[in-house]
């Protein structure tokens, strides 16, 4: 069974940083996409940043140059480092996975989701 457990999140003003962190069990596929997704209440949610098993990475362009996306060398933990926090970054943020190596930041294309953690970055 697959399990996908954020944590990480808080308040911080703006400018500020936060490191997330995403616990995975129970996945052991060698193909794979793992990625960090947001939601506003009231608004889709997003793709922030993904990884797969080949290394490439792709950042959802607001985000670039401010987050980091990376993975512990035996795949159990997913980070997602966040610095220069905007008001706009406020979300809740989720872990999430899917089968196959293609990138994607499109929230349809993930299988397996955690329950999330929230970010609130005040002005």
């Amino acid at each position: 069974q697959v399990n996908l457990e954020e944590s990480g999140g808080g308040s911080v003003q703006s400018g500020g940083s936060l490191r997330l962190s995403c616990k995975v069990s129970g996945y052991t596929r060698s193909e794979f996409c793992m990625g960090w997704l947001r939601q506003v209440p009231g608004k889709e949610r997003e793709g922030v940043a993904t990884l797969n098993s080949d290394g490439i990475i792709r950042y959802l362009e607001s985000v670039k140059g401010r987050f980091t996306i990376s993975q512990d060398n035996d795949r159990t933990t997913l980070l997602l480092q966040m610095a220069s926090l905007h008001p706009e970054d406020t979300a809740i943020y989720y872990c999430a996975a899917h089968n196959d190596p293609i990138l994607s930041l499109r929230p349809e294309r993930y299988t397996f989701w955690g329950r999330g953690t929230k970010v609130t970055v005040a002005s």
